[in-house]
């Protein structure tokens, strides 16, 4: 997987090549720049098949993520491109969408969501196998009851795989080609759908709790993701509720 990074923070763009690098199996940064400009005059003399991700910051000098973007999509329209924005340009970088961006990141990244987006960028581009009818949707039939049994769990997805007895690697293209979601994407899914609940039916609960009740640790990173699906935060999405009520 040849990816290349541009984003005008460079500790955002060392520790982004450092986690490709030593977490991605056979990813290879093979460019990183500080602005959209340079990225621009690099990805203008590459061929397709020299460039598989792109993984570009929104707000940058001289050419920004837009403008990188743009260029992009017009010379490559199925190119799979990573958004980055910090967490105040939220609806900044949800315009990126127009241009049909893969998927946005909030900064700081989390590294295990930047890993799954990868991950899931590779398999949607690696050939994916026919479904075996019968069999294969009943396996995928199991795997969503077991998320919606079991959310509040840390679920590892190659255990997952392992209790249904099948290869880790097909499962996940397997399920996609079936739902049109990724596992990740279901499980944060089902969550988000408990924690509206949860917030709307229990309001004396705080963050922190609801997003332990949904199998989050982190109540920063409940909120990064809540935001992320459902469009506002936890507490803007409560006093809706309460309002509308």
């Amino acid at each position: 997987m040849k990816l290349i990074i541009a984003d005008d923070e460079e500790l955002i763009r060392l520790g982004l090549e450092k986690i490709c690098l030593r977490e991605v199996p056979g990813a290879e940064v093979v460019g990183s720049h500080r602005n959209g400009a340079e990225a621009w005059n690099q990805l203008s003399e590459l061929a397709r098949g020299e460039i598989d991700v792109l993984i570009t910051d929104i707000r940058m000098p001289v050419a920004d993520g837009f403008e990188l973007i743009r260029r992009c999509r017009e010379r490559w329209p199925d190119l799979p491109i990573i958004v980055l924005s910090g967490f105040n340009d939220f609806e900044y970088a949800r315009r990126a969408l127009r241009f049909d961006v893969t998927d946005y990141l909030l900064k700081p990244i989390d590294k295990p969501e930047l890993i799954a987006l990868l991950e899931r960028i590779r398999l949607e581009y690696a050939p994916v196998p026919e479904t075996g009818g019968s069999p294969d949707h009943y396996a995928v039939e199991r795997l969503k009851a077991i998320i919606e049994r079991e959310y509040t769990q840390p679920l590892e997805f190659a255990e997952l795989a392992e209790r249904i007895e099948m290869n880790p690697s097909y499962v996940s293209r397997l399920f996609k080609n079936v739902t049109g979601q990724t596992l990740t994407d279901y499980l944060i899914g089902v969550r988000m759908a408990h924690a509206k609940r949860l917030l709307t039916q229990q309001p004396e609960l705080k963050n922190y709790e609801i997003a332990e009740r949904i199998g989050y640790g982190d109540p920063v990173h409940f909120n990064k993701l809540f935001k992320k699906t459902v469009g506002v935060t936890p507490k803007d999405y409560r006093h809706t509720v309460q309002r509308e009520k």
